[in-house]
């Protein structure tokens, strides 16, 4: 089975003993490695081998695992396919003619082809809870600050977190026990003063356990993927849960608060490649301005340069207050209204894709498709909150994913319920 899922294969050997001891991880490739190539899928970074290792992978080292390669994944994060990586797409192992998600869908591929026995991945708008869903394995997007940053390559700062993706929940939890932490390295870290076991949690134990089911989450689902959302919240139901519809009507503008905020977030943050500082300079002539322009031209693939754009615009003068500022009151609203839905429910569920995994080309003519098909992972990054993808059963046979929401460092309780899905 050929599926790309890897960009570098080469084994860095870990402690010999520990929680992972024995247990073989792929890294997504804009987690820094030192003396790996970590190339971003992009171009821009096709040679750049780092000096240091992200926090996370010291982490992992330190726990005993044996990290196996860098993950493919859309360029620079920017996709939900793997097809904007400059170094092809990943096929999806569950039905080679379709994509694995993305952007971590190497992650998830290596994982579900059992190529690694675990993964981890970035979340800036869905990117581990997509794939996985997708490949019909488990991903966790921690609560902002739960997982160091550092190391990491940013996309989208006040949005993005390194997560686990694994086989089965437990597995995922195990993972996120290691990472999860506060660093010094990183202040946007928090210490939360309680000592969590993220995997003993997972005891499928959701008796009283209250879900409230938003129905701007679920309407215009696929009819297949809608059959399996309630069929997991009955067999939820069933187990002594009780489920609730709530009402969330941010989510109408989350998506196009979230692109405006991300874009102009990574205008800033890739503006540091300018084959100068970072990026390969290919020894082009003419003044800096022309070389700038011609490095980023070469290095940048059409994804990137679109949110590039778009995000400048959104923040030059005369528009910043016209579209990034109407973005960040849009995010307001979507946190509030997660924390009134959180005042009656312990957890908040959807489908985690409103659709089964693409077709391999399909959403390449069409950015926008692209855009709207994260409409219901976007507002937990809005809103800095864990949540969790866990396999739901099929439509068509192809994996669905069901999503489970919690409140602000609230990953032992989706941890729980999702192993009760599990079971």
């Amino acid at each position: 089975m050929s599926l790309n899922a890897f960009i570098t294969k080469e084994t860095l050997d870990g402690s010999d003993d520990g929680p992972l001891a024995g247990k073989s991880v792929a890294v997504k490739d804009n987690i820094s490695t030192e003396g790996l190539r970590t190339t971003c899928g992009s171009a821009m970074l096709e040679d750049y081998v780092p000096p240091y290792d992200a926090t996370v992978v010291e982490l992992l080292k330190d726990a005993g695992a044996t990290i196996v390669g860098k993950a493919n994944m859309d360029e620079f994060g920017m996709g939900t396919t793997t097809e904007t990586s400059a170094f092809g797409p990943t096929k999806n192992p569950v039905d080679e003619s379709r994509v694995p998600g993305g952007s971590s869908g190497g992650s998830a591929a290596a994982v579900a082809a059992g190529e690694a026995d675990l993964a981890l991945g970035t979340d800036t708008g869905g990117s581990i809870r997509c794939p996985a869903a997708f490949c019909g394995v488990v991903g966790i997007k921690p609560t902002y600050g739960l997982v160091s940053r550092y190391g990491l390559v940013a996309y989208a700062n006040s949005l993005e977190q390194i997560g686990p993706i694994a086989p089965t929940v437990e597995d995922a939890a195990a993972l996120l026990d290691v990472i999860a932490g506060p660093d010094d390295r990183d202040g946007t870290t928090r210490d939360t003063g309680a000592d969590s076991n993220y995997a003993a949690a997972a005891d499928g134990d959701v008796d009283g356990l209250t879900i409230g089911v938003p129905t701007e989450f679920v309407e215009g689902a696929d009819e297949g993927v809608e059959e399996a959302f309630w069929a997991a919240l009955d067999e939820l139901e069933a187990q002594g849960a009780e489920y609730r519809e709530v009402s969330m009507p941010s989510v109408e503008k989350a998506v196009a608060a979230y692109y405006v905020i991300a874009m102009s977030e990574a205008s800033s943050n890739l503006a540091r490649f300018d084959g100068v500082r970072y990026g390969k300079s290919g020894g082009y002539d003419g003044n800096w301005n022309e070389a700038f322009a011609r490095a980023r031209e070469d290095g940048f693939g059409s994804e990137v340069k679109r949110r590039i754009l778009l995000g400048t615009y959104a923040l030059s003068a005369g528009y910043h207050d016209k579209y990034y500022a109407k973005a960040q009151d849009a995010r307001a609203w979507v946190k509030q209204d997660f924390d009134e839905a959180f005042e009656d429910v312990d957890v908040v569920a959807s489908p985690t894709m409103p659709v089964p995994p693409f077709e391999l080309g399909e959403s390449l003519d069409d950015p926008l498709q692209m855009y709207l098909a994260d409409a219901n992972t976007v507002p937990v990054n809005l809103a800095n909150l864990p949540a969790i993808s866990v396999p739901a059963g099929e439509t068509d046979g192809l994996p669905v994913g069901l999503q489970l929401i919690g409140p602000k460092f609230g990953e032992e309780t989706i941890v729980r319920a999702a192993s009760a899905v599990e079971n």
